[in-house]
């Protein structure tokens, strides 16, 4: 057996043994970019963490494909209240996979693309997570610029939900990458950025600043008992009465077991910090590489 498949082999082997249905830890192990941890609470709620003690990244009780655990991705699905009938949708960051889940539930017709550019992210999904690939979602291993420079293009939202903790990979935060994202939207189309609080994020005053410059509309929906910001870009979104009203009326008809209104209730205001620095490429920040 070749070196690569007995690798592969043995990934497998070790998902295998680690599943267990109780609480506690599912799987830990290193994966090219990260330290992946999968854990299960009492509830059946499974976590996946990129560090012991970290952020959680994805929230997903298998089989409750349109709970969406985590607020702040309730929080990006008004983007529905401004496209509802998605054809084209690319998301950036896979995590568990809970969106893109979500959206394929909700939208069986639409394309679906996901990016990550952590190969043992994708197969932990697939794993623990119920994520499944099917005719019209596709799970891409890549660099998310990389795709994006790449892709054709038209996509209806686009997703991007690779921004960590105090951790920003700057090449996808970039004036010219974000207006590169906007080359690839369909007319109408909306970016959708889930992006820390400026106590977590460093770069959040130049994150605001460089998207504003992007893009012809912006503003920022902060999420209830979260320490996460939303970002909406590119199209405008409907003041925050007309848009709870839009989001009730897609809990109603889609008959979600959340209400999506209450994230809408503050609104979604333009706070940019002007006086922040761009992000540019001539920073010339690296990519994210591999561990050695």
């Amino acid at each position: 057996m070749r070196p690569r498949s007995l690798a592969l082999s043995l990934f497998a082997l070790v998902l295998s043994c680690a599943a267990a249905s109780g609480p506690g830890v599912l799987y830990e192990g290193d994966s090219p970019f990260n330290h992946l941890i999968v854990a299960q609470d009492a509830q059946g709620v499974r976590r996946l963490y990129f560090e012991k003690d970290g952020a959680v990244q994805s929230a997903i009780k298998p089989g409750a494909t349109l709970e969406l655990e985590l607020p702040y991705a309730r929080a990006a699905m008004l983007a529905l209240a401004v496209h509802p009938n998605p054809k084209r949708i690319l998301i950036i960051g896979l995590g568990g996979g809970a969106m893109p889940m979500f959206l394929r539930a909700l939208h069986a017709d639409a394309e679906i693309e996901v990016v990550d550019i952590d190969p043992d992210v994708v197969k932990v999904a697939s794993k623990y997570f119920g994520f499944r690939e099917d005719a019209r979602l596709k799970a891409h291993v890549a660099d998310g610029r990389a795709f994006v420079e790449k892709s054709k293009g038209n996509y209806d939202l686009i997703f991007l939900d690779a921004y960590g903790k105090g951790e920003i990979p700057r090449h996808l935060a970039t004036l010219e990458f974000l207006k590169n994202v906007r080359g690839k939207l369909a007319p109408g189309g909306l970016v959708v950025g889930n992006v820390w609080e400026p106590a977590s994020n460093p770069l959040y005053g130049p994150m605001t600043h460089t998207y504003a410059e992007a893009y012809p509309d912006f503003c920022v929906l902060s999420v209830p008992s979260s320490g996460n910001r939303i970002f909406f870009a590119n199209q405008a979104l409907p003041m925050k009465e007309k848009l709870a009203e839009l989001a009730a009326a897609i809990s109603a008809k889609r008959k979600l077991p959340f209400e999506m209104s209450m994230y809408a209730r503050g609104g979604c205001v333009r706070d940019v910090d002007a006086e922040a620095p761009l992000l540019t490429d001539a920073d010339k920040s690296e990519e994210p590489a591999p561990k050695k």
